[in-house]
Formats: structure tokens, C-alpha cells, sequence
């Protein structure tokens, strides 16, 4: 076992598409971050592989901000402590929806609950406009594709020199910003195929890189798009940018925690 590096931060996005919120402690399950993109606004007019409306297509969802209003149940399962001292840990139970409400600040100030049919209308830019919009609700992360992303400062600290710029971390949208040993960006590459231990509990397996798309050229402060990140990525890193995970392991992850990969 071998100590690679640390969390530098952890990230949720409960409405997929808008504004993550760090933690300092996340439960990480089978399916994801718990809240992690539990909300998602589906659009009749996407494809049917990818059903959403998302910052590629309208860059301003990432100026949205989405939050928990009972904060306490949206910290990680109820029953997370009991399911996990029985045998090798169980999956817990998650909260009834109820208590997993989300409301959303716009970037004109207004606050709306995510279920309000108003929040449809906003993003559509009017109620005439947003008859192909719904609203869909899933305990297991919408994400794109695995349940965890993961990618180190280096790699994003070596992609803003590659590109003259200083880039907001923020871009990336990953669940775990990881602080490496290696000083060396791209480094989490070598961990595909392999096992990481982070904190005292949870295992993920590294499957793939994270292949990048537009999103990663838009800033999350303005919503102003640089394409020529996205471009840069391509050229000279074959499209990826950080890792996904498959979670073998359930558990606690607080920030600071330790990464170890294991085999």
C-alpha cells in the first residue's frame, strides 16, 4: 500500500448541470456522492442517450444555485452508522424525498423551490417555452457516466499553463479534487486498472479517464465559454482530464482524508 496524495476537496451537485457545493464530509455509496445530481431538468428535444438540459447547452445553468433545506438529512444516510457495523457494512436506506428538498437561487437573485414548475419556465426562458422541459428525481447520481469523478490540482494546475490561463478548479466538476505526492499533472492516469483506498474506509476502482467535454471551457463565475481549453485537452491529452471510479466500498469521506492505492 502506497500513499499517494490527499482530498483536497469534495464536491455534490444536486441538480445536475448547476452549482456543486463543497463538503467537508460526504457519504460515498455504490451510487454516487449521497446527493450528488439526485435532480436532473430532462429535455423533450435532447437525444435519447442523453436526456438532459445541461451547461452544454446552456452554459448559464452553471450560475444556478441549488441547496438542501434540511441540511442535517442531506449530510449522508440516516441509518449510515447502524448499516455499516453490520458484517462487511450494508447499503443504507436513504431518506424519504420529503426530507431531501432542494431550492434554487437563480442568477438574478429569485429563489424557487426545484419542483416549482417556475424553475421550468425560468430555464426555458418563459412558460410558453418550457412544455419540453420535466423534472426528474433519482436517489442514485444522474451522472453522465460512473458514479465518482476524481481528478488532482496538478492536472488542472497543468492544463491552466498549457493555456496560459489560471483555472478555476470549479471547471471540472468533479466529486473529489485530490491533492497528489506527484507534482506531475495527469499523474491519477496511472491508477486506472488499479484500486485506491481514501479515508479509512471507502474503496473505488479506477476504471477509465474522464473523457472531457465542453464543460470544462466554461467559467463558473460568468458562465463565458473559452473553447480552446477543451481544444487544448484534446490535442495533447487524447480528450481525458481526471479519472472515474466504481465505488467497492461504502463509506465516510471527509476532506483531508488520505489516498491510498492499494494494489
Amino acid at each position: 500500500m502506497n500513499t499517494v496524495g490527499n482530498v483536497e476537496s469534495l464536491w455534490r451537485y444536486p441538480v445536475k448541470s448547476m452549482r456543486g457545493e463543497a463538503l467537508l464530509e460526504a457519504f460515498v455509496g455504490y451510487a454516487g456522492v449521497f446527493g450528488d445530481r439526485i435532480y436532473a431538468v430532462l429535455d423533450s428535444a435532447a437525444p435519447k442517450g442523453t436526456p438532459y438540459l445541461t451547461g452544454r447547452d446552456r452554459s448559464d445553468m452553471l450560475l444556478y444555485q441549488p441547496r438542501f433545506l434540511d441540511v442535517d438529512a442531506a449530510r449522508k444516510p440516516p441509518n449510515q452508522a447502524e448499516a455499516e457495523s453490520l458484517g462487511p457494512g450494508l447499503t443504507p436506506a436513504y431518506p424519504a424525498p420529503a426530507r431531501m428538498t432542494v431550492e434554487v437561487a437563480t442568477p438574478t437573485g429569485q429563489v424557487v423551490a426545484v419542483d416549482d414548475p417556475a424553475l421550468l419556465a425560468i430555464l426555458a426562458g418563459g412558460a410558453a417555452k418550457s412544455s419540453g422541459l420535466s423534472l426528474a428525481r433519482s436517489d442514485r447520481a444522474m451522472t453522465d457516466c460512473r458514479p465518482i469523478s476524481l481528478i488532482s490540482l496538478q492536472t488542472i494546475g497543468q492544463i491552466g499553463e498549457e493555456t496560459g490561463t489560471v483555472l478555476d478548479k470549479r471547471r471540472f466538476r468533479a466529486n473529489i479534487y485530490a491533492e497528489l505526492s506527484s507534482a506531475i499533472g495527469f499523474s491519477e492516469d496511472a491508477f486506472v486498472g488499479r484500486q485506491l483506498r481514501i479515508g479509512p474506509r471507502v474503496v473505488v476502482a479506477v476504471l477509465e479517464r474522464d473523457q472531457r467535454c465542453k464543460m470544462v471551457g466554461i467559467d463558473p463565475n460568468t458562465a463565458r465559454q473559452s473553447p480552446e481549453i477543451l481544444r487544448k485537452v484534446a490535442r495533447a491529452h487524447g480528450g481525458g482530464a481526471g479519472v472515474y471510479c466504481a465505488v467497492m466500498r461504502e463509506g465516510m469521506v471527509r476532506a483531508g482524508d488520505p489516498i491510498v492505492l492499494l494494489d
